[in-house]
C-alpha cells in the first residue's frame, strides 16, 4: 500500500498535514516526498500544473490536488476505515462551510499576522483572528454536540481542516506574545486542541513548536528582504 500512495509536501505546511492525518485515520501507508519549492520539482509541476502548489497526493499514479479535496478523496477512496465526513448531509454541509471559512477568510488574516511588517496591520489582524476563533468556538459547540471533536467522538473533516493549524497557533503565540486559545473565550477549543494533538492520527505529523519557530524566523527574514527590495 505504501508504494500506491505518495504525498508531495513540506513538513511545516498545515495544508500538507491534512492529507497525512486523513491517511493515518484510514490506516493507509504512504510515502512522504519533501519538496523544497525553490525550485519546484518536476514531479510537483507535472502533478499540479494548474496551481503548482503542495499538497498533492499520487494514488496509483493518479494525482489529486488541493488539501480539502484530497481529504474528501481519501475518505471515498479508502472506505474501509473510519468515515472522515459525517454521514448526515446537513452535518456534512456545515463542516464544509466552516472549512471554507477557515481557508478563505480566517487563515489569510492569520497569515497576515506573521507576514506583515506593520505593527498596526499586525494588531488589526490579531484582533480579527481572535474574533474568528470565537466564531469557531461557537461552531464547535454546535457541531460537536457535547463530544470531544467537531465530528463527535472521533476526528473528522472539520477537525482536520482547523486542527492542522494548531501547531502554528502555538508558535505564533510565542512569537508575538498572543494567547490565541484561552479558558475565558474559547474553552472548548482549548480542550479540543489538546485532544486533537494527542490523537494517534495526529501526534506523529504535528510539527514540534521549536522547529516551527526556527522555520518562521527564516520566513520572516525572507519577507523582510522582499519588502526591502520593493521599497
Amino acid at each position: 500500500m505504501g508504494k500506491e500512495v505518495k504525498v508531495l509536501g513540506l513538513w511545516p505546511s498545515p495544508f500538507v498535514m491534512r492529507p497525512r492525518i486523513a491517511l493515518n485515520i484510514k490506516s493507509v501507508e504512504y510515502e512522504m516526498i519533501e519538496e523544497n519549492l525553490n525550485p519546484k520539482s518536476e514531479l510537483l509541476l507535472k502533478s499540479n500544473p494548474v496551481y503548482k502548489k503542495i499538497p498533492v497526493i499520487i494514488h496509483n499514479d493518479k494525482p489529486v490536488c488541493e488539501s480539502l479535496i484530497i481529504v474528501e478523496y481519501i475518505d471515498e477512496a479508502f472506505p474501509s476505515g473510519p468515515s472522515i465526513l459525517p454521514t448526515d448531509p446537513h452535518d456534512r454541509a456545515i463542516q464544509r462551510f466552516w472549512a471554507s471559512y477557515i481557508d478563505d477568510k480566517w487563515f489569510p488574516r492569520f497569515h497576515d499576522v506573521v507576514q506583515t511588517q506593520s505593527e498596526e496591520t499586525r494588531a488589526a489582524a490579531i484582533e480579527e483572528v481572535k474574533e474568528g476563533l470565537v466564531l469557531l468556538e461557537d461552531a464547535f459547540e454546535k457541531c460537536s454536540k457535547g463530544k470531544p471533536f467537531f465530528n463527535g467522538d472521533t476526528i473528522g473533516y472539520l477537525d482536520i481542516a482547523f486542527g492542522c493549524i494548531v501547531g502554528w497557533l502555538h508558535a505564533t503565540g510565542r512569537m508575538f506574545n498572543v494567547v490565541w486559545l484561552n479558558q475565558e473565550k474559547t474553552p472548548n477549543l482549548l480542550a479540543w486542541a489538546e485532544k486533537f494533538c494527542a490523537d494517534d492520527a495526529v501526534k506523529d505529523v504535528m510539527p514540534e513548536i521549536e522547529k516551527l519557530l526556527e522555520f518562521a524566523e527564516i520566513m520572516k527574514a525572507k519577507f523582510q528582504a522582499e519588502a526591502a527590495n520593493q521599497s
